[in-house]
C-alpha cells in the first residue's frame, strides 16, 4: 500500500524519457564510446587550478 504516488512519478519520468526529443551529440558519444581522447573543451582553466590547489593531496 502507498505505493501509487511513487509509481506514478515512475511512469512519468519514463514516458518524458521515452517521447521527448534529445539534442544527442552523436559524435561526442561515439568518441567517447572508443576511448578517443576529451577534446580541449574539457580541461580545466588554470584560474579554477589555483583557486583549488591548496586543496589537493600533497605527495612529496
Amino acid at each position: 500500500m502507498g505505493r501509487g504516488r511513487a509509481k506514478a512519478k515512475q511512469t512519468k519520468v519514463a514516458r518524458d524519457l521515452k517521447y521527448r526529443t534529445h539534442e544527442t551529440d552523436l559524435s561526442a558519444l561515439a568518441a567517447e564510446l572508443h576511448g578517443e581522447p576529451a577534446s580541449s573543451s574539457d580541461e580545466v582553466e588554470p584560474e579554477v587550478l589555483d583557486k583549488w590547489s591548496d586543496y589537493a593531496d600533497r605527495r612529496d
